[in-house]
């Protein structure tokens, strides 16, 4: 089974497709990022992300799509309503392409995968490089964001909300 981990935005949206038939022994297939124009409207944005995920989910089938949940912290509102935005595009995708969604709290992300709740960036990098058998971290974040996305989900047995 296929499962597909995506770290939503509006600039940059990570993913990552992992093969799950082993859950213990995930096995990372595909990672990377879908860039949208920084100077385009947000709905270009949008309907590009759109297509670009309906076209990623076509080609791979994932029986899972596993998203982070909105984090909200009042310093950077603007930030998570901006999420919110390409994480709804996300939602329908997952939706058209007979998925099941699971969505994960982002301090469950990083304490499964980095052992601590609040992990930073580089420590999720790592950790996902070392889970993954990587030769070096995945850059940008998002891709290892994705990633982490992806192996939590398929580490707990693709239960969430």
């Amino acid at each position: 089974m296929r499962l597909v981990g995506i770290d939503p935005g509006l600039l940059r949206t990570g993913y990552a497709v992992i093969d799950a038939s082993r859950p213990m022994a995930p096995c990372l297939i595909e990672a990377g990022l879908i860039r949208l124009p920084p100077r385009s409207s947000v709905a270009s944005r949008l309907v590009q992300l759109h297509d670009d995920l309906a076209e990623l989910l076509s080609e791979h089938e994932p029986g899972i799509v596993s998203v982070e949940e909105v984090f909200v912290n009042a310093k950077f509102a603007r930030t998570a309503v901006t999420m919110a935005h390409a994480r709804g595009v996300v939602l329908l995708c997952a939706q058209r392409a007979g998925a099941r969604l699971v969505e994960l709290a982002p301090a469950t992300i990083k304490k499964a995968i980095a052992g601590n709740g609040q992990a930073t960036k580089a420590q999720m990098q790592r950790a996902v490089a070392a889970q993954c058998g990587l030769a070096t971290p995945p850059k940008p974040a998002d891709v290892a964001d994705a990633i982490a996305i992806a192996l939590c989900a398929c580490l707990r047995g693709a239960r969430g909300r």
